[in-house]
């Protein structure tokens, strides 16, 4: 049996013009050639693929060959190929090239919060789980698949949530996406379509999670903030509130336990939608995790976690689970086709089951803790004005300054070439609790070997 066409060496779309096919061939290839279309040293067709692909002779594409290899347009070598001369173009681009796009210049060191530390990540722990998940799958896993996530990994995440987290909920109520923003679009959508106006929302946030809420039609409304953190009731208004109740992202702290049976007792009386942040509820490190506020009431509470944190956002895995009477309705939100690699999915619904993504959290624990515990000794020791705030947990700390130093402290730092944000970036535009100067400091981006450096170019520049 003859070959196949499709098997018959590169891809080259040409389409001979003029009169006759040799000339309109040589045309077509030389024009290709002459616009840069077809780049120096790239290697052309054989001539009897090139035939067989344009439905010509074999001698026809040979002797177009032949011809532009003596106008010096190609070159032919035993063993080579034919291939696109090295020359430049004789004719000059229409129009004049823009300069390339210069890149931001990238900071010495970045001290920003919401990234770990990306050279810990397990590569080879990461490898094994994805060789055994792709051993294991069936072939029909790798189509289009459910829109609710891969139901191996949403039965990984129900038991894992349950047993790490306290979250009381079961695979059918779990629904992955492409990330924490991935969700919370997701939930914006359908508060929206709900006929929720208002979602009420910590007083210090990323302003991102707000931006997306507004997109979405929503208005956000700050809840009142003092020294025992987020208080106060979302209002009659608010359909929805967003908090972060195992560790407040930035100021730092947990959801006192009267606050927290203050807001789920609002959802009860009201008909209320919580929005549960878990983003790093993991990393606590002077003692056992806060427990995930849905437990305390699974049909009001949307829960929302991802790997962002715990392994790398690169991966682009998040999850919510979601009160019985929202699971359709957040997955007809999110859409009728799967949005997240299932590859990821399956490696990930390994790398829980296996164990390795508990090792690998405990390990990163220790890791945190100690540049948290180095942080607090270097501020104490070189900046003893500046006080280190919060529980002993999570990847950032809220380094509180004088008052009226803060814009100065961040513009010193990008002077010495250091990535960090003040308190007043994270703060809602309509919040009415007192400002205070802080930076947000994030200590999971550097590498191991980085961290010394940052943390001796954080104190610098502190008062």
């Amino acid at each position: 049996m003859g070959e196949s066409w499709a098997t018959l060496g590169v891809d080259l779309h040409v389409e001979p013009t003029g009169p006759g096919l040799r000339r309109g061939l040589t045309n077509a290839l030389r024009e290709a050639v002459r616009t840069g279309r077809l780049a120096p040293g790239t290697r052309l067709p054989s001539s009897r693929s090139l035939a067989a692909d344009l439905g010509i002779a074999r001698n026809t594409v040979a002797d177009a060959y032949a011809d532009l290899v003596a106008e010096g347009w190609l070159t032919a070598r035993q063993g080579s190929g034919t291939r696109v001369a090295e020359r430049a173009s004789t004719t000059p681009p229409a129009v004049p090239a823009a300069p390339p796009a210069r890149e931001p210049a990238r900071p010495l060191h970045d001290l920003q919060p919401g990234t770990p530390d990306l050279a810990s990540f397990p590569c080879a722990e990461w490898l094994k789980a994805a060789r055994r998940a792709l051993a294991a799958a069936p072939h029909r896993a790798l189509g289009y698949g459910d829109p609710r996530g891969h139901p191996a990994l949403r039965a990984a995440l129900a038991e894992y949530l349950s047993r790490a987290r306290g979250v009381r909920t079961d695979p059918g109520r779990i629904l992955v996406c492409a990330g924490f923003s991935h969700g919370l679009t997701i939930l914006g959508a359908l508060l929206r379509a709900r006929g929720v106006r208002t979602v009420a929302v910590e007083s210090y946030g990323l302003p991102v999670h707000r931006k997306l809420l507004t997109g979405a039609g929503l208005r956000t409304r700050p809840l009142p903030f003092d020294e025992r953190g987020t208080g106060g009731e979302p209002g009659p208004d608010a359909g929805a509130v967003l908090l972060t109740p195992a560790h407040q992202f930035p100021m730092g702290v947990p959801l006192r336990p009267e606050r927290r049976a203050a807001v789920v007792d609002w959802a009860r009386r009201t008909g209320g939608l919580i929005l549960e942040d878990d983003y790093d509820g993991e990393f606590r490190y002077d003692r056992q995790p806060v427990g995930a506020l849905q437990g305390l009431d699974p049909d009001r509470v949307v829960y929302l976690g991802t790997a962002s944190k715990s392994l790398a956002p690169g991966l682009r895995l998040g999850w919510m689970a979601l009160p019985p009477a929202l699971a359709e309705e957040a997955a007809a939100a999110k859409g009728g086709s799967e949005t997240c690699g299932v590859l990821e999915q399956l490696t990930l619904a390994e790398f829980l089951t296996s164990g390795a993504y508990d090792r690998h959290v405990r390990a990163a624990r220790l890791r945190y803790r100690r540049r948290r515990d180095a942080l607090v000794r270097a501020v104490e020791a070189r900046a003893p004005e500046v006080r280190v705030t919060g529980i002993a947990a999570g990847l950032h700390a809220v380094l509180r300054l004088p008052p009226g130093t803060e814009r100065s402290v961040v513009q010193a730092a990008a002077w010495q070439g250091l990535a960090v944000h003040g308190l007043r970036f994270f703060r809602h535009p309509e919040a009415t609790a007192e400002a205070v100067d802080a930076l947000v400091v994030g200590y999971g981006t550097p590498s191991d070997h980085g961290w010394a450096g940052a943390l001796e170019a954080l104190c610098r520049v502190l008062p």
